[in-house]
């Protein structure tokens, strides 16, 4: 009995990791008014849209369900990733093979997709408690589509080579300066627990000895079951990650969990500087814009601006006026 109930826990550590959660509800009200009918996730990053970015990253980790939690104005989402008939129909009359593929390469091969509709904006947490009935007792991860990476492996991957190791939850996370520590931030002690030297345990208190130092989250996570009675004690708010954290460190009670620094570049795209860095970024790695964009950079560094521009013809123009007037006097 006892040998069959160990068989039973040892099959269910080996589940692999195929859900993705998506939450999508969000207003994105710092892009207004663009976001005012256009989904913030819809948002290009030149050519590909934020959510399609996030999906592509997952597909490529390995996970095949997708989960979206979404509300109301966010059905441009459902639709880009469903087929488009006449799009591809009229594609196909002109014999217009590229823009055909980059249409259909919005639907990675061999992944489903579902929808859930977050009804009033009551947060983050409450977004990812929605997703239960779908995934069960099964591990799972969560990608905040406004934030980027960029680097050599995706963030995802990096933290799924943690769980793979310890079966236990694993927040994504970047180093914040020493002494900065606020209710957004998470500590990390170096246990000498994994082989991963970016993995670090997550603690409340660090033991004496201990190196450790302060995170912030970094929008990638990978949770185990037992993440939602963790996100049951955590009470609804619009706070966003800060009430994520919230949930996190009630997850830390009952595991132990790990917090994977991210190999790579983070752009939160939630703001409109990161927004804009993230496509020079991007436009820095196609050689069919980079070339010429980057000329365009130095015209516009060197150019006056509009409003210079406008005073100095100003200038000119009065000064030919009077020359005309002298010369009619």
């Amino acid at each position: 009995m006892n040998s069959q109930r160990m068989s039973t826990v040892s099959a269910r550590a080996r589940v692999p990791v195929r859900h993705a959660v998506f939450p999508v509800a969000g207003f994105g009200a710092d892009f207004l008014p663009a976001t005012k009918a256009c989904p913030k996730e819809m948002l290009p990053i030149i050519d590909r849209p934020m959510i399609q970015c996030a999906v592509e990253e997952a597909a490529a980790a390995g996970l095949t369900r997708m989960i979206f939690i979404t509300g109301r104005g966010k059905r441009a989402i459902e639709d880009h990733f469903d087929r488009a008939y006449e799009l591809e129909h009229e594609l196909t009359a002109r014999d217009d093979a590229d823009a055909l593929r980059d249409l259909r390469s919005a639907v990675p091969a061999g992944v489903t997709f579902s929808y859930i509709r977050q009804r009033e904006p009551t947060g983050l947490v409450d977004a990812l408690r929605m997703a239960r009935p779908l995934i069960g007792n099964d591990p799972f991860a969560v990608i905040l589509p406004d934030q980027l990476f960029d680097g050599e492996r995706s963030a995802l991957s990096q933290l799924l080579d943690v769980f793979d190791e310890h079966r236990l939850s694993v927040v994504g996370a970047e180093q914040v300066r020493k002494g900065v520590r606020d209710g957004s931030h998470v500590i990390g002690a170096d246990l000498h627990t994994s082989a991963i030297k970016a993995a670090r345990a997550l603690v409340r208190v660090p033991p004496i000895d201990a190196a450790f130092d302060s995170f912030a989250i970094a929008g990638r996570f990978v949770f185990t079951p037992a993440a939602w009675s963790a996100f049951e004690h955590v009470a609804n708010a619009r706070s966003g990650e800060s009430s994520l954290v919230n949930a996190i460190r009630n997850l830390m009670e009952l595991e132990r969990v790990f917090a994977c620094l991210v190999d790579g570049r983070r752009f939160d795209c939630g703001t409109k500087l990161g927004y804009l860095e993230a496509q020079v970024a991007f436009a820095r790695k196609r050689p069919d814009l980079w070339n010429e964009l980057r000329r365009s950079f130095d015209d516009l560094v060197t150019t006056p601006l509009a409003r210079e521009r406008t005073t100095a013809r100003s200038l000119v123009d009065v000064g030919s006026l009077l020359h005309w007037t002298d010369a009619h006097a």
